[in-house]
């Protein structure tokens, strides 16, 4: 699968276990990596245009845990959890990520995420690879408007750092 969206948003899985995503924002990479890793800059962006973060828990070093809640329009709420594995600011971050739910089994115990952000001319390529513990797992999150939602979401945090540049 390879796809591009009209907001810059490139998904690809080039192996079976992984889903692996980029982005190029017009901002410089302390802009962007600040913007996921705080809580007052998150609720600003985390989600689809549609959806709220109203909680967010932030321990940002390795062995630090995180916690998000988003909420739907119509009051369906999400969370999600997970751990700081690696911490190098403003280069990169990885995590673990569990969604929290019995409707979010059939994508497994969770997924490793490694989230790189390079800065070149104040422009920063944002690249993520989602790992997963089975092709099975993947292709389950695959099947949910994942890539739509997160679309969303890094067009919102386009619009974000952008403005604060």
């Amino acid at each position: 699968m390879t796809a591009g969206s009209s907001t810059g948003l490139i998904v690809t899985t080039p192996r079976e276990r992984e889903i692996h995503i980029e982005r190029v924002f017009n901002a410089p990479r302390e802009l962007v990596f600040d913007a996921w890793t705080n809580c007052e800059h998150l609720k600003r962006w985390y989600g689809p245009r549609d959806w709220t973060l109203v909680h967010c828990e932030i321990d940002l070093r390795p062995g630090g845990r995180w916690r998000f809640v988003q909420r739907g329009p119509e009051g369906m709420e999400m969370g999600q959890n997970g751990e700081y594995q690696e911490v190098v600011r403003p280069e990169c971050f990885v995590t673990t990520e569990v969604f929290e739910g019995p409707e979010f089994e059939p994508m497994g115990a969770g997924t490793v995420n490694t989230l790189a952000f390079e800065e070149q001319d104040g422009r920063t390529t944002l690249k993520g690879v989602i790992a997963y513990a089975s092709q099975e797992a993947r292709d389950a999150a695959l099947q949910t408007p994942m890539e739509e939602g997160m679309g969303e979401s890094f067009d919102r945090l386009a619009e974000l750092v952008e403005a604060r540049a």
